[in-house]
């Protein structure tokens, strides 16, 4: 069943009230419903643990979560999953044939490292025809640091080396939706804005097919610095990306997110540099690649975990015209 047709007062025990306060504690579907512990949803509901349990047990039934699957059907349910090119061959060998929906792709790196360049290129890309590596989809662009410029997307049309007829530069744009993010708490939000915008434009001629926050991690950092805070901030990243992780799934597109890197004293030989957001950003994140620069003018993606596919490198080149090989 979709869950876009159901309401939280489909669910058995869940009248008006109940409903207004869990939409206004961040529960907006049937999905977060099920998704949550019965603690959890007791306490922002104000309900007891026994009826917040059985609310929960119907959300489950009603989205068909929860139970096991075999190896089978996942085998049957990844043939759905679809390959988003860059069209670089070197890095699109790197991921696999392409960056995959249904999962979560970290670039993170140095600053001028190509994170902001890939996702624009991303953005170009996704709107063109899977038969030269697009999903004929449109992109939602949540841009938390002032980096999304509509001039590069332009560029990036008019450098495009493909078979195929191109629409004007104008009508790519016109498939980007870009949104600011002014603290933690408004990307946070920004994602629910991105469901309800994937849901209006599901049987569009160009559904939502990718997500890009830009960056995940810098509003976080600067509004929890210290020790501190650490936990807090962790805990709200941790759901910020599930609740991304959940998007990408229902819809089946690509989330990419890029990431800053700090520096470790601590190490002496080798890179210094690692991401931040610790585990939380580490284990959610399905594909991490690291981007660096390199000698004359290169760039150089390091595929650093994945669940299917060997470490590895692959150099490009970030021009005007977009990412080329090198």
């Amino acid at each position: 069943m979709a869950q876009g047709s159901l309401d939280l007062e489909d669910l058995p025990g869940v009248g008006p009230s109940t409903a207004e306060k869990l939409r206004e504690s961040g529960f907006l579907t049937v999905e977060s419903i099920a998704t949550a512990s019965p603690s959890e949803l007791a306490e922002v509901a104000e309900i007891g643990e026994s009826t917040a349990k059985k609310i929960i047990r119907a959300a489950r039934e009603k989205v068909d979560i929860g139970g096991f699957k075999t190896g089978k059907d996942i085998f049957e349910q990844r043939k759905n999953v679809k390959k988003l090119k860059t069209l670089v061959p070197e890095l699109d060998a790197l991921l696999g044939g392409g960056v995959e929906t249904q999962a979560i792709t970290e670039l993170y790196g140095e600053f001028g490292s190509g994170k902001s360049q890939i996702a624009h290129q991303m953005a170009v890309n996704v709107q063109l025809p899977p038969s030269i590596g697009g999903l004929d989809g449109g992109a939602i662009f949540i841009d938390t640091e002032n980096t999304f410029r509509p001039e590069r997307i332009e560029q990036m049309v008019q450098g495009l080396q493909v078979e195929a007829e191109i629409p004007e530069p104008k009508e790519f744009l016109e498939h980007v939706h870009v949104a600011r993010a002014y603290s933690s708490d408004h990307q946070m939000l920004l994602i629910e804005t991105a469901r309800e915008l994937a849901e209006d434009l599901k049987s569009s001629d160009r559904p939502i097919k990718l997500f890009v926050v830009d960056s995940l991690t810098a509003l976080f950092r600067a509004e929890y610095s210290g020790r501190g805070t650490l936990a807090g901030r962790q805990q709200k990243l941790n759901r910020h990306m599930h609740d991304l992780f959940k998007l990408v799934d229902e819809y089946n597109a690509v989330a990419l997110v890029t990431n800053q890197v700090m520096s470790n004293p601590a190490v002496f030989f080798g890179d210094p540099t690692k991401p931040i957001g610790g585990n939380i950003v580490g284990h959610t994140a399905t594909f991490r690649l690291y981007l660096r620069k390199s000698k004359g003018g290169k760039r150089i993606a390091r595929l650093v975990d994945s669940p299917n596919l060997p470490e590895g490198e692959a150099p490009f080149m970030v021009e005007q015209a977009g990412l080329k090989p090198c």
